[in-house]
């Protein structure tokens, strides 16, 4: 038997066989960057996260630096209390929580900022694959609950959004 057409398919990742392509997969279209804000000196962080996750703690800072926007990442509730107080009256914008924390208990702590900073937003991120924890975190007041994939993926807008400051996100 002749098998001479399976050489013009080996370059062909799907299979072998010609369109079997699942429709809406097989293209990945990249999300724009957003542009950098303007670089501030003296802007105190509006953004601290509860990430102890390493990975994530460079991915945030480097996506945070590309925009000039400043994130803290904190260890404890009392950490955090203390940043705040040194930022004097400008409450944080975002508080980011990795939703399987060592380091704090992110469930019971969500609620005691949330009454505390009423209009700061809180955003968790966890795998895709803990819907339990996804409707606790809701429950506690969690403002947005991503899974691990989509919050990276989101991260430069999220970051943008929240790190300008007061004046410049009215406008």
């Amino acid at each position: 038997m002749d098998h001479s057409y399976r050489a013009a398919l080996a370059g062909n990742n799907n299979g072998g066989r010609p369109g079997r392509q699942r429709p809406g997969f097989s293209t990945n279209y990249p999300q724009p960057e957003p542009d950098p804000l303007p670089v501030r000196e003296d802007a105190n962080s509006r953004i601290f996260g509860f990430v102890d996750d390493l990975f994530f703690q460079a991915k945030i800072q480097e996506t945070a630096r590309k925009l000039n926007v400043k994130v803290e990442f904190v260890k404890s509730e009392q950490d955090l209390t203390d940043r705040i107080k040194q930022n004097g009256e400008e409450k944080p914008s975002l508080i980011i929580f990795d939703l399987n924390s060592n380091s704090v208990k992110p469930i019971s702590l969500i609620p005691k900022l949330k009454s505390k900073l009423k209009k700061t937003s809180v955003i968790g991120f966890l795998s895709h694959v803990q819907g339990d924890l996804k409707q606790k975190a809701h429950e506690v007041g969690c403002d947005m609950v991503l899974p691990r994939s989509a919050f990276s993926q989101n991260l430069p807008q999220l970051l943008r959004r929240h790190g300008a400051a007061e004046d410049e996100t009215s406008g």
